[in-house]
This record gives structure tokens, C-alpha cells and sequence, in this order.
């Protein structure tokens, strides 16, 4: 059985290395285009991200175990629910966005207006003339290593930018507005929600309402942040590896 991992915002392929190692069963880490890569132009908000990510799961040899974090965890709820996929199951750490009550964090409400949106990312660019924080340097006290932060940095160009802008435009007010009927379809595949207590955007409450909502597991990841796969990548592997053993045969 393939692990494929999806990557979130700001991100790249990379959050997932330490991690991997630790996965015994073939694994595949995919790149959000427009993150390091080329943004085909019909990519223009999130219903395309997740057809793209759909079309990547039905090339391959399924059925898949996929693990998305951040947009990633977003675009995998979307393709499970939404999709005909090869998909055995889906994990998640942000289905409270998909919850009712949930209103997006500051700097997603800023990048949802224009042009604050383009000011601020533009001034998170890493360039000769810049003199002020970086992607990187904001994620780091969530839990993004140095090495990370460093290449999103690298990457981060103006296309990034405009894909960043494009998925948060597309998401107002939140994800139950648009997407989230569509989990009432009892064909979804069996899902893992984790909810690491420690990042200071979490929302446990809401995502324990999202479990029971969507009948999927949920663990609570005490202590750990954002990037739980950077800060405990054996812990992230376990729990992995117990969900998937829980599965039926």
C-alpha cells in the first residue's frame, strides 16, 4: 500500500522527509504546483487544486493512504468526499476548517483582500533589498525547522505568491460553506483527524465536532505544533501506522 503525503502553504515536499523514514511501505510526497514548480494557468483556486490532486491519485497503482497536511490535509478532504479516487483512507490536521463556527486566522483574512494580499506576501519575499521577516522566519516558533524555513524562503517567488492568494480567495468564509455536504456521501473512505494541541491556532473542540461529524478517528497530538512531522516524526509515524492497522483488510 502506497503512503501519499500532500504538502501545505507555504510549503514544499521536504515536511515530510523525516517522516518518511519512518514509514515502512512505499511512500510519495507531492508537490503542490506553484510551490517550486510551475502553476499551469488553469490552476486558479482550490475546486482546480483538488481536481489536480485527484488526477495525481488516479495515476497511481491504488488504492492509496493519503496524508495531507494544512492545505494539503484541505485538498484531501475535498478529492475523498468529492472525487471518484483510488483511496483507501485520508488523514488530516485541520478538518476544524471544514467545522461551521470556524473563521480563518488573521493572516488568511489579510491575503483574502486585495491588494493587501499582494503587499504582504511581496514583503515576505526574501530578496537583496529586503529587510524584513520571511516566510520562513514567521513559521519558525510554530515549529518549522531552520533548514525548512530556509528553503521555503528560496522558493517563495512571485508565483507562490499569486498560488497562496489564489487558494485563500477561493475559501470565504470557510470550507463547510461550499464543501462540506458533500462528506455526507457515506462513500468517503475511512479518516484519521489529528489535532496537535500545541500549535496556537488549533481548535481541538472543532475538530473533535468534525470527527464525530464525519465518523473518522481523531487523536489529539498533546504538546506538538504545526509541524508535528518536523518536531516527532517517530510519534507521527506511530500513530500513522495504528490507524492504518485499525483499517479493514
Amino acid at each position: 500500500m502506497t503512503v501519499v503525503f500532500v504538502h501545505g502553504v507555504p510549503e514544499t515536499p521536504t515536511i515530510w522527509n523525516d517522516l518518511r523514514q519512518q514509514i515502512e511501505q512505499p511512500t510519495v510526497a507531492l508537490r503542490l504546483p506553484g510551490f517550486g514548480s510551475p502553476r499551469p494557468a488553469h490552476l486558479r483556486d482550490k475546486e482546480t487544486y483538488a481536481a489536480w490532486l485527484a488526477g495525481e491519485l488516479r495515476a497511481m497503482e491504488g488504492p492509496v493512504d493519503v496524508v495531507g497536511h494544512d492545505w494539503g490535509g484541505h485538498l484531501t478532504m475535498r478529492v475523498v468526499s468529492a472525487y471518484d479516487v483510488p483511496v483507501r483512507s485520508w488523514v488530516s490536521d485541520v478538518a476544524h476548517g471544514w467545522h461551521p463556527d470556524y473563521k480563518w486566522h488573521e493572516a488568511a483574512t489579510f491575503w483574502q483582500k486585495s491588494p493587501e494580499g499582494e503587499e504582504s506576501l511581496a514583503g515576505l519575499r526574501k530578496s537583496p533589498t529586503s529587510s524584513g521577516p520571511t516566510f520562513g522566519d514567521l513559521l519558525r516558533p510554530r515549529g518549522l525547522s531552520a533548514e525548512l524555513a530556509k528553503e521555503i524562503d528560496e522558493v517563495h517567488d512571485k508565483e507562490m505568491s499569486a498560488a497562496i492568494l489564489a487558494l485563500y480567495r477561493s475559501a470565504w468564509p470557510n470550507f463547510h460553506a461550499d464543501w462540506s455536504k458533500d462528506f455526507d456521501s457515506p462513500a468517503a473512505a475511512p479518516g484519521l483527524i489529528l489535532a496537535p494541541t500545541g500549535d496556537p491556532m488549533a481548535q481541538p473542540s472543532q475538530d473533535r465536532d468534525m470527527a464525530e461529524r464525519l465518523k473518522a478517528q481523531l487523536t489529539e497530538l498533546d504538546g506538538l505544533t504545526h509541524y508535528w512531522m518536523l518536531q516527532d516524526p517517530e510519534r507521527g509515524a506511530d500513530v500513522l501506522r495504528r490507524f492504518w492497522a485499525s483499517l479493514p483488510n
